[in-house]
């Protein structure tokens, strides 16, 4: 049996060096009202999950701030940390609204709707979810030695991404819809001396994939 894995381990290798780091992708929206936006007018992205204790990952709140700003339909963002100042105390973690309800509340407040109106915010994006790495296998060793050393075997990695983007309208103090991103990738580390690390960047995919859905969720101007 020990004889035939050097060429196991050969085979796995030369099939991982055909392959890049594996991902699949759905995405879905959900509408509820109509959406379009003004040259004049932003968005701001916020972590929902904050209200659960479980914070949305602040690098992933970034990505999608990032990916919105730029490229095909392009939308003007506020950056998250600036609007909660300029609204303060009132979108602190405690303090932020946890559904429509809430915002037509707020919107109600002495000075809110004069500071949103400054920034030019229309919509909030409230962003729930998270990446986990959710199975694993394969076998990989590194030895050194007086002649040198290195590392042999095959490993892999399987990581979820799933997020969901609810979009509140701050003019009309409702919500506009969902959208939401699940996205699987499978990584591989084949090593035959030297490791070879074939990633599948999920969460970086499933950033860009939900930006741009957004994107298109939000300027449409299809009715409902």
């Amino acid at each position: 049996m020990s004889s035939n894995k050097p060429l196991t381990v050969f085979l796995a290798i030369t099939l991982a060096l055909t392959m890049s780091g594996c991902i699949s992708a759905r995405i879905e929206d959900a509408r509820e009202e109509t959406t379009g936006l003004n040259a004049n007018e932003s968005v701001v992205v916020m972590a929902k999950s904050y209200h659960q204790g479980n914070e949305t990952e602040a690098k992933y709140i970034s990505c999608v701030e990032s990916a919105l700003g730029r490229g095909k339909g392009a939308l003007r963002v506020i950056p998250t940390q600036q609007f909660i100042d300029n609204l303060f105390p009132w979108f602190e973690p405690r303090t932020a609204p946890a559904d429509t309800k809430g915002l037509t509340t707020l919107m109600s407040k002495p000075g809110v709707p004069g500071a949103v109106k400054d920034m030019g915010v229309r919509y909030i994006i409230w962003l729930d979810g998270d990446t986990d790495r959710v199975t694993q296998g394969g076998s990989l060793s590194c030895a050194a030695g007086p002649g040198g050393g290195g590392c042999f075997g095959f490993a892999w990695w399987q990581d979820d991404a799933d997020y969901e983007a609810s979009i509140w309208d701050l003019q009309d103090a409702e919500a506009s819809g969902t959208v939401t991103a699940d996205y699987s990738g499978t990584s591989f580390l084949p090593a035959l001396v030297i490791p070879i690390p074939l990633i599948a960047r999920t969460r970086a995919k499933a950033c860009n994939g939900l930006a741009n859905q957004l994107k298109l969720f939000i300027v449409s101007d299809e009715a409902v």
